[in-house]
């Protein structure tokens, strides 16, 4: 993965901004994803091969982590609170795991069809179309999903959770990538 100057990364004692991180990590290959969308199905070089491979095996292997963080340990401990910050975030809490479900087949269209890419070298017509209106009904949902947990649910989540919750969330999400946190 490139370097990003200036980026901060943040360490699993601090999963809010893990979870922010990947975000970053997400818009990247979306932006990687999409690029390869517009070639429409036309011969691949090696910089696009090796892209697209990247892009793929980031949405099959760590983004499911990331979901399960968000809906197994962030998403429950803000529906236990009680507090009235933490009522606002309900309704938006249910939005983002419908954002999760909807995506997940599209994801599933975008691996097959980039595999489909990769062991032929190149798309068909409708498939390299179907390709690229999944990448972008993708894209587009990231967009809005990310924005609001960037700027909404994140900062609440951090102002509201206690250390203690931050700490577990944050040994489920190294358990999930079968990491340590110190």
């Amino acid at each position: 993965m490139p370097v990003q100057i200036g980026a901060k990364s943040h360490h699993f004692t601090e999963p809010l901004g893990l979870l922010s991180d990947c975000h970053r990590r997400i818009e990247m290959f979306m932006r990687s994803l999409s690029a390869i969308a517009q070639l429409q199905g036309q011969l691949l070089n090696q910089e696009g091969r090796q892209a697209l491979e990247n892009a793929l095996r980031y949405f099959r292997e760590a983004a499911p982590k990331h979901t399960a963080d968000e809906e197994q340990s962030l998403f429950p401990r803000l529906r236990a609170l009680d507090s009235e910050e933490s009522e606002q975030a309900f309704s938006k809490l249910e939005e983002l795991e419908q954002d999760h479900q909807w995506a997940e087949s599209l994801h599933a269209e975008v691996d097959r069809l980039g595999t489909t890419y990769l062991n032929n070298d190149t798309l068909s017509e409708p498939d390299a179309a179907q390709f690229r209106e999944n990448v972008e009904a993708l894209a587009a949902m990231y967009q809005r999903h990310i924005k609001v947990e960037d700027e909404s649910l994140f900062p609440l989540a951090t102002r509201i959770l206690s250390e203690t919750d931050k700490l577990t969330i944050a040994k489920e999400m190294a358990a999930r990538r079968k990491q340590s946190i110190g």
